[in-house]
C-alpha cells in the first residue's frame, strides 16, 4: 500500500471513529490508538503535501481568513410561519384537512390522510451542507437571505459530528442547525477575556468568525432534519427523508413524533415544554410539517412560508431590562453575594424582577453596573441570570462595590477567594435561620412541621445560637412564641425527639459541610461506615470516595478542624441524637457501578426510597435516559422515558424482576 491508498484509508478509518465517538456515543477504539492513526495521517499529509478533502486534520482550523464568499444554495431554504397560541395551530391544522378532502373529492389520485411529524426547534444558527457526487462535503453556508449564503466552510469543518465524506453518489444539500452546548459554552467562559451572552450568540459568532481558530474553541454541535436539494431518489415522506440522514451518519435528534390529529400535536408541544430546560442546548419552540411529500407539493407555498409546515415558538427564555439595583445577601456559609433588582419584565411565562449576579469576578468579567440595559436569561425554572450588558446603554451608569459591613448584623466582611463572607458567625441572623432551617429539613433531620418563620422566632424570642439548641426547647418556651398553640408545641416537640434516630448519611448532610450534599453524605458512610472515622477522614482518604475531588475533599477535613464544629456534634450525641448506619449485605451486587432510570409509578417504593435503595446498591441514579444508561426500572404508567429505552435498547425491568434480580 502506497502513501496515498495510505492516508485514504487512515481518513477513512479515522472519520468512522470520530462517527462512532462523537454522533453515537459508542467508541470501538482507544483514544491513544486514535491518536498513533491520526499523527500517522498528519506525518504522511507533510511527506506527500495533499491533504484529502475529507481528511479530519481539516477540523483543526488554525486558519485566519481574509473574508466571506457567497454561496448561492441550490434549493432555497425557506423560512417558517410561526403560531403562539393553540387558536393559530388549530387555523393552521383546518387549512390543511380542507386542502385534503377538497383535493380527494375532484381527484382520482387521493392524498392519504393528514399526518404530521413533530421535532423540537433548536435556537442556533441554519447550516446547509452541500455535499458532491463522490459523497464529500463540497460546501458549508449561512442561511442568509435564503437563495444566497456566506461560506463557511471552514468554520463548519470544526463541528466533530459532521461528516466530511458520506457513502452517496448524488448532489444535495442538507439543512440543520448549528448550536453550541451549555457545557461548551460554560467551558468556553470559564476562560474567555469576553464572556458569551446566550448559547445562540455562542454558535452564531463561531460560525461568522473569520479566525477559524477561535471557531474551534467553542466547540460547536449540530442537529440535521431537512433535505431541501436532491439530485437522487426522491423521497415520498419525511419520515423516509429522516431515517435517510441518520443513515448517512449525519447527528440527528432523537425526537421525532408523528402525529394525525391536533390533540396529538398539543400533547407533543406540551412534552416539548416539559423537557425544555432539562436539555443541554437551547430550543425554542416545536416544528410542524406534514408528512407525505407529494401533499407538501401540490400545498406549495406562499412569498415567505412553505404552507405544509408551521413553527410552534415557545415564550422567550432571555430578555433585556434595566439593572435598578443590588442587593447584598448572606446564606447560612456566611457567603455575601450579589441579587441584581430590575426593572420587572416578561420572560419565559413569569414576571422576572432579580436576578442572580453570582460574586464580584462575574461582575466585573461581565461588566454590569447599576443603571444599564442587561440581558437576562431564565433557565430550568430558578432565578434568572444576568448574562451581559447591552454596551450603549453603560453611559451614566454606577459600578457595584462591594459591602464591608455584613448588611444584616455589621459584621466584618472578608473576601476569601471569589466571595465576600460575614465574620460573624455566631450572630448573623440570616445564617443561623439558614443553618437550622437546613438542619431540620427533610433530607436532613427531618423534623417535620419546621419552618424559617419557625427558625427566626426562635434565634430572635428563645435566643437559639446552635443547632443543638433545637433539643433543650420546651413547651413553656414554645407557647410563647406567636401562633404556638399547644398542639403545635407538641407536635414540633415530638418531631424533634423522632429526630434523633436518624441515618447517618442524614446527620452528615444536616451538618450543612460546604459543597456536600445528599449523595455525598451517602458516598462518605458508604466508604468509612462510621461517624468517627468521618470526622478523622485525612485527604488521601477522601479523595478514593468516587465522585470526590480535591476541592471537596480540602472543604470535608477543613469543616472537622473547627473546634466548634467537633464541640456541637459532641453536644447533639450528648443530648441523645444517635445516628446509624445499617449496611447492606448483598453476595453478587450487579448494580454496582452502573447507571439505573426509574419511571412510573412502584408499588412498594416511592421516588425518593428506590433512589435510596439503589445508591445503596452502589447504582448511579439518572434522570434521563441515555446510550450511557445500563437499566430502565418501570412501573405503572411510565411515559417517555420507557419509550426512549426501547429505541435505544436499554435493559428495561419490572419492579418484581427488580426486586428478583436484588
Amino acid at each position: 500500500m502506497d502513501n496515498k491508498e495510505r492516508m485514504e484509508q487512515l481518513a477513512t478509518d479515522l472519520n468512522k471513529y470520530a462517527y462512532e465517538y462523537y454522533v453515537l456515543g459508542n467508541p470501538s477504539i482507544a483514544d491513544k490508538d486514535y491518536d498513533e492513526k491520526y499523527y500517522e495521517l498528519v506525518e504522511l499529509e507533510k511527506q506527500e503535501g495533499v491533504i484529502l478533502p475529507y481528511s479530519p486534520t481539516q477540523r483543526v482550523g488554525d486558519v485566519v481568513l481574509p473574508e466571506f464568499n457567497k454561496y448561492v444554495h441550490k434549493g432555497r431554504l425557506w423560512s417558517l410561519d410561526k403560531a403562539q397560541i393553540s387558536t393559530e395551530l388549530q387555523d393552521w391544522h383546518n387549512r390543511n384537512v380542507k386542502f385534503i378532502n377538497e383535493y380527494n373529492k375532484n381527484n382520482s389520485d387521493k392524498l392519504p390522510e393528514i399526518s404530521y411529524i413533530i421535532t423540537k426547534k433548536f435556537d442556533g444558527l441554519t447550516l446547509n451542507l452541500t455535499y458532491n457526487n463522490d459523497g464529500i462535503l463540497q460546501v458549508a453556508a449561512t442561511r442568509g437571505t435564503g437563495s444566497i449564503g456566506e461560506a463557511v466552510t471552514a468554520q463548519a469543518k470544526t463541528i466533530k459530528t459532521i461528516p466530511l465524506k458520506i457513502d452517496n453518489h448524488n448532489v444535495f444539500e442538507i439543512h440543520g442547525e448549528a448550536i453550541m452546548t451549555k457545557e461548551a459554552f460554560d467551558n468556553y467562559n470559564s476562560s474567555a477575556a469576553v464572556p458569551l451572552k446566550n448559547l445562540r450568540n455562542g454558535a452564531a459568532g463561531a460560525l461568522r468568525n473569520l479566525n477559524v481558530k477561535e471557531t474551534a474553541k467553542r466547540n460547536l454541535s449540530a442537529f440535521f432534519y431537512d433535505i431541501g436539494y436532491n439530485e437522487g431518489t426522491q423521497f415520498t415522506t419525511y419520515e423516509e427523508m429522516l431515517t435517510f440522514i441518520k443513515d448517512k451518519g449525519f447527528p440527528i435528534d432523537s425526537y421525532m413524533k408523528r402525529c394525525t390529529t391536533l390533540e396529538e400535536i398539543n400533547k407533543e408541544i406540551e412534552y416539548i415544554k416539559s423537557i425544555r430546560f432539562d436539555l443541554n442546548y437551547d430550543i425554542d419552540g416545536a416544528v410542524i410539517a406534514i408528512n407525505d411529500m407529494r401533499t407538501r407539493e401540490l400545498l406549495g407555498y406562499t412569498i415567505k412560508f412553505p404552507k405544509w409546515a408551521i413553527a410552534y415558538k415557545f415564550e422567550a427564555q432571555e430578555a433585556t431590562t434595566k439593572l435598578l439595583d443590588v442587593e447584598w445577601n448572606v446564606g447560612r456559609s456566611g457567603r455575601v453575594s450579589p441579587t441584581a433588582i430590575l426593572e420587572p419584565v416578561e420572560l419565559a411565562g413569569v414576571t422576572v424582577k432579580r436576578a442572580t449576579l453570582n460574586n464580584m469576578d462575574d461582575v466585573n468579567k461581565k461588566g454590569v453596573k447599576i443603571g444599564a440595559e442587561v440581558f437576562v436569561r431564565r433557565s430550568n425554572d430558578v432565578i434568572p441570570e444576568i448574562m451581559g450588558v447591552v454596551e450603549s446603554s453603560l453611559e451614566n451608569t454606577q459600578e457595584i462595590t462591594p459591602p464591608t459591613k455584613c448588611p444584616y448584623c455589621d459584621g466584618n466582611v472578608v473576601l476569601n477567594g471569589a466571595h465576600y463572607f460575614c465574620e460573624n458567625t455566631l450572630s448573623c441572623k440570616p445564617q443561623l435561620v439558614k443553618t437550622i432551617v437546613h438542619f431540620a429539613s427533610r433530607e436532613a433531620m427531618n423534623i417535620e412541621g419546621f419552618s424559617e418563620k419557625t427558625a427566626e422566632q426562635l434565634f430572635e424570642k428563645l435566643d437559639i445560637k446552635s443547632i443543638s439548641d433545637l433539643y433543650r426547647l420546651n413547651k413553656e418556651d414554645l407557647l410563647s412564641l406567636e401562633k404556638f398553640k399547644e398542639k403545635k408545641a407538641t407536635n414540633l416537640l415530638n418531631a424533634v425527639e423522632k429526630s434523633k434516630d436518624c441515618e447517618l448519611y442524614a446527620f452528615i448532610y444536616s451538618l450543612g459541610i460546604p459543597n456536600v450534599g445528599v449523595k455525598t453524605s451517602k458516598d462518605l458512610v458508604k466508604r468509612f461506615k462510621t461517624l468517627d472515622n468521618i470526622i478523622k477522614a485525612n485527604l488521601e482518604e477522601l479523595l478514593e470516595v468516587p465522585d470526590i475531588g480535591g476541592i471537596v475533599a480540602e472543604c470535608i477535613v477543613g469543616f472537622f478542624k473547627e473546634e466548634q464544629v467537633i464541640n456541637t456534634i459532641n453536644d447533639l450525641l450528648s443530648l441523645g441524637v444517635k445516628p446509624r448506619y445499617e449496611q447492606i449485605e448483598v453476595s453478587e451486587n450487579i448494580f454496582e457501578g452502573k447507571t439505573v432510570v426509574v419511571t412510573g409509578t412502584l408499588e412498594n417504593y416511592s421516588r425518593t426510597s428506590i433512589k435510596d435503595k439503589l445508591e445503596s446498591l452502589g447504582a448511579k441514579v439518572s434522570g434521563s435516559v441515555s446510550k450511557k444508561t445500563d437499566y430502565v426500572i418501570a412501573g405503572e404508567e411510565a411515559g417517555s422515558k420507557l419509550t426512549k429505552a426501547q429505541e435505544l435498547g436499554v435493559t428495561v425491568l419490572s419492579e418484581k424482576e427488580f426486586e428478583d434480580m436484588i
